[in-house]
């Protein structure tokens, strides 16, 4: 007898992911299955993959059962297991809610990079406290079609190489990783932004996801272009004593980041589930290794 394997589709600024519950752990969800599932031509499509699983289900999470009972367990589009996930963390609240686990208000949720904190707000948009942001010290390059510029380092629980640009059509194709250097400052690899200002707090940017390649948006990369903006512009909340907010354009639609003094940072924008259906059990079995 065949076991049914739910699935929904969902995005935050069309940064769009699989989400497949599982409450106890019971799937066996290798790389190549994950990827075979995010594959746009020949699976369902996605960014990346939510799976969902009681914290304390999960070995990974179990430390954070009593702080958190659901556990992000996030994949990028390859396969690989990534430890956050911005634009994830509201859809993965989003669909909480749709399930009835949880109802408007806060939440808590276990992630590889720490708790994090979620708000759903009855207008439909998602808060998210994503943490304070490291700065690592040295200088980074990245570089595009024979043009270097300078980048910020940050770590958002994940790292992020930040590069201001002139036009955002200077980032190319993003087919492949742009480089970075020093070579071995990023030995996992790491996410890249080419930001643009578009006024006053307000910038536009792109970004190239490791292990996803080019994606429409991507919450961590929000937050972390806006701290490096804040830098940048002598907003830095630890050094004004004031909360510093940006908005943040990316392909998909608009984030709001604020930063705190303290330097707790949070993130507003949009989460839409879009469909439910079941995964073809044999398919999905073909499809691991």
């Amino acid at each position: 007898m065949s076991t049914r394997i739910a699935f929904l589709k969902g995005h935050g600024t069309q940064n769009d992911f699989v989400i497949v519950p599982d409450p106890e752990n019971a799937l066996d969800l290798p790389a190549a299955a994950v990827a075979a599932l995010c594959d746009r031509r020949a699976g369902i499509g996605g960014d990346g993959l939510l799976h969902v699983v009681r914290s304390a289900a999960h070995p990974e999470a179990r430390e954070m059962a009593a702080e958190a009972e659901w556990f992000m367990d996030y994949r990028n589009s390859d396969g690989s297991v990534a430890e956050m996930c911005g634009n994830g963390v509201r859809v993965f609240a989003r669909y909480l809610q749709r399930a009835g686990h949880v109802e408007a208000g806060d939440l808590a949720i276990a992630t590889r990079g720490g708790v994090k904190r979620a708000h759903l707000d009855k207008d439909g948009d998602v808060t998210v406290g994503m943490g304070r942001a490291r700065l690592p010290e040295g200088e980074v390059t990245v570089s595009v079609d024979g043009r270097t510029w300078p980048a910020r380092n940050v770590d958002m629980g994940n790292p992020h190489a930040v590069a201001f640009v002139d036009d955002l059509a200077h980032a190319g194709e993003l087919l492949a990783p742009p480089p970075v250097a020093p070579a071995g400052t990023y030995p996992d690899g790491v996410n890249v932004e080419f930001v643009v200002d578009r006024g006053p707090r307000h910038v536009a940017m792109r970004v190239h996801e490791r292990g996803s390649g080019e994606t429409r948006s991507c919450g961590t990369g929000a937050c972390a272009v806006a701290v490096a903006a804040a830098r940048r512009d002598g907003a830095d909340p630890e050094v004004t004593g004031e909360a510093s907010t940006y908005t943040v354009d990316v392909p998909g639609g608009r984030l709001m980041i604020t930063e705190y003094p303290g330097g707790e940072i949070e993130m507003t924008g949009p989460a839409v589930i879009v469909a439910e259906g079941e995964i073809d059990e044999e398919w999905l079995r073909a499809a691991g290794p």
